[in-house]
C-alpha cells in the first residue's frame, strides 16, 4: 500500500505528511528528531486497512517548512491540532517515538479528549531537564551518533557511507534506504546535508530542557515499547512512566531505538495488538 503525500497549509508553515486513507480508525504516527514520515512506512503499510493513517513530517523536518524558530512543543501541537482539524478527527490514536514520545505526554496532558491512545516507542527526556546541562548541548550534538547523519557531506556517497554506519540503518534494508534517500538533499553549494535543520535541532532541544513531560497522572491508555538495544534500560528511565501513566503497558520489541526499521516485523505485530484493544 503506497501512501499519497499531502500538504497542509497554514498561516506560518507547511506542513507535508503521508496519508494512507483506507481504514476509519484515525492513528497519527509521529517521527523522532532528525527522521521524517518515510520511517513508518513499513508500519503504514502493515495497518493501512483498519485505520486512516497519517504520517507528518514535524516542522523542520523532511518536506515540511524550516522556520528558523518556534520549535516548541506548544507549536508542534498545534501544527498536529491543525492537521486533525482538516482530516476532521477529533481524536486520534498516536504513535510517537523519541523526541514525540514526550510530545504525545504533554498533548495527552493538555488535551486529553484528543489523544484516543498512545503507543510510546524509546520514549527520551521525559523529566525536565536542569538548566546548567543546556551548556553541554554543543558538545552532545557532536557524540550523538543519529545526528553525524545531517552533514554537510562533500559527495553523496559520502552521505551514503556515513548512514551505513549509523544504528538506524543496520542492515541497509529496502526500507532504510528509502528513508535514508527521503531525509537527504543537495545543498545550494553543492554539498549534501539533511533536510533536518540545525535551527530545528536546536529549537526542540531547548524545549525538551524547558518543559517536564509529567506533572499529573494521566489516564489515557498507553504502550511503553522498549527495545532490546534502546535507550531505556535501567529502572530508574521507566519509573516516571509507571508512576504517572495509570493505564500504562510495557512490552519489550527487538531492535534498537529505531524498531521499526531494524525489526519491523516483531514492531508492527506489537503496535497492531495494542491498538486493537483500545478501538
Amino acid at each position: 500500500m503506497i501512501p499519497r503525500r499531502q500538504t497542509l497549509v497554514k498561516s506560518d508553515i507547511q506542513l507535508s505528511y503521508l496519508e494512507w486513507n483506507q481504514g476509519q480508525e484515525p492513528l497519527l504516527l509521529l517521527h523522532g528528531l532528525g527522521d521524517h514520515a518515510l520511517v513508518w512506512s513499513s508500519l503504514g503499510a502493515y495497518l493501512g486497512a483498519n485505520y486512516h493513517i497519517v504520517a507528518p513530517d514535524m516542522r523542520g523536518h523532511g518536506e515540511s517548512s524550516k522556520p528558523e524558530k518556534d520549535y516548541s512543543f506548544e507549536s508542534a501541537i498545534a501544527d498536529l491540532e491543525a492537521l486533525m482539524d482538516k482530516l476532521g478527527w477529533s481524536s486520534a490514536h498516536v504513535v510517537s517515538h523519541s523526541w514525540t514520545g514526550k510530545l504525545a505526554v504533554i498533548w495527552a496532558r493538555q488535551n486529553p479528549q484528543r489523544v484516543r491512545s498512545m503507543v510510546l516507542v524509546d520514549p527520551i527526556f521525559i523529566w525536565k531537564m536542569p538548566e546548567f546541562l543546556k551548556a553541554t548541548f554543543p558538545f552532545l550534538y557532536r557524540f550523538l551518533s543519529f545526528l553525524k547523519g545531517m552533514g554537510p557531506f562533500a559527495s553523496y556517497a559520502e552521505a551514503e557511507q556515513i548512514a551505513r554506519q549509523l544504528n538506524q540503518y543496520q542492515g541497509w534494508n529496502e526500507l532504510q534506504q528509502q528513508v535514508f534517500q527521503g531525509g537527504i538533499e543537495q545543498k545550494p553549494d553543492g554539498s549534501w546535508g539533511s533536510k533536518f535543520t540545525i535551527a530545528a535541532r536546536d529549537g526542540i532541544f531547548e524545549d525538551v530542557m524547558r518543559v517536564p513531560g509529567f506533572i499529573n497522572p494521566i489516564d489515557t491508555p498507553a504502550l511503553f515499547v522498549k527495545s532490546d538495544k534502546g535507550l531505556n534500560r535501567q529502572e530508574w528511565q521507566l519509573k516516571p512512566y509507571k508512576t504517572n501513566l495509570k493505564n500504562l503497558r510495557l512490552c519489550q520489541v527487538p531492535g534498537n531505538h529505531w524498531p521499526f526499521l531494524t525489526e519491523p516485523d516483531s514492531f508492527n505485530r506489537t503496535v497492531a495488538a495494542f491498538l486493537a484493544e483500545c478501538k
